[in-house]
């Protein structure tokens, strides 16, 4: 099945993270987006005492088949104190004990928002070093400043020129995609 695999990086019910995040994978029409709640996999602390005594939890390696099974990988980044959320990296360090290439060399786009000017920027930074060093592909990514007056969720990024940048980094991350699926 081709399948975009779609998260917000946060904890919170309201995530504008994850509306972000869910209005870029619907966009992609010509995938199903399968839209995930990082709630769904609250799990605990990683620690490698803790994997050696009870194992990877069950949630951890669901989560992981779900990248797996996906064809790309669409991650709207929340920043908690300028990197990410907890609940983000703890399933992270969940995963990367499973396989070593965490994203499995599936395309990924990152993107970032927050009702701020900066957007989450240092946290989208951050993660594009980090993430780049496992990836075949330049990520592309895409930075929402103040999220409330440049986002509506009918029409999505209302700010046109910002709209145009991410029209961008969807081509070329639908680009990515195909290039995977037809090698």
């Amino acid at each position: 099945m081709n399948t975009i695999l779609a998260f917000g990086a946060s904890s919170s019910k309201n995530s504008i993270n994850k509306k972000l995040a869910s209005f870029v994978a619907k966009k992609i029409v010509t995938y199903e987006a399968l839209i995930i709640d990082l709630n769904d996999f609250e799990m605990p602390i990683y620690s490698e005492d803790r994997e050696k005594k009870d194992g990877i939890p069950k949630k951890a390696i669901y989560f992981k088949k779900l990248i797996n099974e996906s064809s790309g990988i669409v991650i709207s980044l929340a920043e908690h104190n300028g990197s990410y959320t907890s609940a983000f990296k703890n399933i992270f360090d969940w995963i990367s004990v499973i396989e070593r290439i965490v994203w499995s060399d599936k395309p990924l786009l990152l993107l970032s928002t927050s009702d701020g000017k900066r957007g989450g920027i240092t946290v989208l930074n951050t993660a594009l070093k980090r993430f780049s060093r496992q990836s075949k592909f330049e990520i592309p990514h895409f930075n929402l400043p103040n999220f409330y007056e440049n986002f509506s969720e009918k029409l999505g990024v209302t700010n046109y020129e910002l709209s145009k940048e991410l029209e961008t980094q969807i081509e070329e991350f639908k680009d990515q995609i195909d290039t995977l699926l037809h090698t």
